[in-house]
């Protein structure tokens, strides 16, 4: 079926749903089926709708379908030795770049480069209506007014159908080097912090059993010189490799030990703070902003925790047994609620999209 095609046949099908009341299920390659609240409604694939449309290296922008393969793309980017720069997962072979955008997750690079949100330069979608809707461009000035391109990141879908986007990438790192260094929770906080106000080229960080590790990448002089000023052990090349992608894709050995009846959370925290001195097994990322907890502790527990320690938790992964009805993200203020509900209703007034996958009632 042709890509002109394709869009008309949705486009009928969002406008029957809308008008029957019936909810549709935005699904790319499934691989973050997982992530978020409930799933409901048939199934509309987006994975036929797919392709690189532009891809112009001198100005670090890419443009592609949303069902777009991610290894498609990272695999045409590698080519010219760039990159995505916000080192998104991909939890499985299907993931698609609109799945990336919708789901808003990033690896190690987030921090020191920034979020999926931050790189997205427009996008191509259709709203609850069927009809089809621009936003933003194909370069950073173009972006003016309300971005709602950005908006989709990490909507889950709830928005509307993203159909096309347009994605800035950075230049591949000429050198990279991953350093070991032995030492308890408090210090590599401590050390995080320090080294984070220095000018050194670290692009990913993550601490766990008394043993931080730090990855440096950029131009060979700077690795060189930020190799001989922190010190530590150089981790094999190949070894680093393995620890940044298990990171990332949380094939981790840490992240194998989520028990029937405990979750893994995601604490977002002020990068300053203590670690938590609470039962279960964690681990820091992302300069100490990012903290993975696995733990049979209940919800509300676990959030008064964050809270205390000036952030918020995620339930991001549970065992079978773990009691999810306390809701996957934290609740937001009345204010901003009430925000999201009209951007609900302005982009997808029936309700059909994703329903309830971002927050019940949604």
């Amino acid at each position: 079926m042709e890509e002109d095609d394709i869009v008309a046949d949705w486009s009928e099908r969002i406008r029957s749903a809308s008008a029957e009341g019936r909810a549709l299920r935005i699904r790319g390659g499934g691989t973050k089926d997982w992530y978020g609240q409930a799933l409901e409604g048939e199934i509309l694939d987006t994975r036929a709708h797919r392709g690189i449309v532009s891809y112009d290296p001198p100005e670090l922008v890419i443009t592609a379908r949303a069902g777009t393969p991610l290894v498609e793309i990272e695999a045409a980017l590698a080519e010219r030795d760039q990159m995505l720069a916000f080192e998104p997962p991909h939890f499985g072979a299907q993931a698609t770049l609109g799945g990336c955008i919708a789901a808003g997750l990033a690896g190690p690079r987030r921090p020191y480069t920034g979020a999926p949100r931050d790189f997205v330069l427009g996008a191509v979608i259709m709203n609850g209506q069927g009809q089809v809707l621009h936003f933003g461009g194909q370069v950073v000035k173009n972006v003016a007014g309300y971005d709602v391109s950005r908006l989709l990141a990490g909507s889950l879908g709830t928005l509307g159908l993203i159909l096309e986007l347009s994605v800035k990438v950075l230049p591949l790192p000429k050198a990279e080097a991953t350093l070991r260094f032995d030492m308890n929770g408090t210090d590599a906080v401590r050390k995080l912090n320090e080294w984070g106000g220095r000018p050194l080229p670290i692009t990913g960080s993550a601490w766990r059993n008394d043993t931080l590790v730090v990855r440096l990448a950029g131009a060979e002089t700077a690795v060189k010189s930020a190799r001989a000023s922190l010190g530590g052990e150089v981790v094999d090349a190949v070894e680093a490799e393995r620890f940044w992608a298990g990171l990332r894709e949380q094939t981790d050995p840490f992240f194998m030990g989520i028990a029937p009846k405990s979750a893994l959370w995601r604490l977002a925290l002020p990068s300053i703070a203590e670690p938590l001195q609470l039962p279960g097994a964690q681990l820091m990322e992302w300069g100490g902003a990012q903290r993975w907890w696995i733990t049979d502790t209940d919800a509300q527990t676990v959030r008064m925790s964050a809270k205390q320690a000036g952030g918020h938790a995620t339930l991001f992964r549970t065992g079978h047994g773990y009691d999810r009805s306390a809701g996957v993200f934290t609740p937001l203020p009345a204010p901003v609620m009430k925000i999201h509900r009209g951007l609900k209703a302005a982009f997808d007034p029936a309700r059909i999209f994703n329903r309830n996958r971002l927050y019940p009632d949604f």
